[in-house]
């Protein structure tokens, strides 16, 4: 098991916490003072109020709140986003609101969920030829609904 040690900042009233003995993700909570109203199309960068501190060769995963999305369109605008092992400033959650309808984020709200994921760096090797396959370059569709 990694070790993921976290700085609580002035403004966090919750710690990441997995809300189930079998869940993959975390979840995160908004660490405001007052709720972020958010308009059809618009986003914004929510604090959590938590910094962390990765074991080497591990990231943190931001993704969505499966609850939020289907319920009232709200995501995250680069779908996952990733936290390297040596960033440490405040995780923020980069939100947008899908929806025909206005959403306010309210404080202390849980606005997505963090898994903590083993990476590797790849060597690269440049090459004149890949070997075949027999998908090739089928994409998009490709192989079926």
């Amino acid at each position: 098991m990694t070790v993921l040690k976290i700085e609580r900042l002035p403004h966090n009233k919750f710690l990441p916490e997995y809300k189930t003995e079998g869940a993959a993700g975390m979840d995160l909570c908004a660490a405001i003072a007052e709720p972020i109203v958010l308009k059809p199309l618009e986003r914004a960068l929510v604090p959590t109020g938590i910094k962390i501190e990765l074991e080497h060769g591990y990231e943190a995963q931001i993704r969505p709140r499966s609850g939020l999305s289907i319920k009232h369109g709200i995501t995250l605008i680069n779908c996952v986003g990733t936290i390297d092992e040596d960033y440490r400033g405040e995780v923020c959650v980069p939100i947008v609101n899908l929806s025909n309808e206005i959403y306010a984020i309210q404080p202390d709200e849980r606005i997505a969920q963090m898994i903590i994921a083993r990476v590797e760096q790849a060597e690269i090797e440049v090459t004149l030829e890949l070997t075949t396959t027999a998908r090739g370059a089928g994409g998009f569709g490709s192989t079926g609904k």
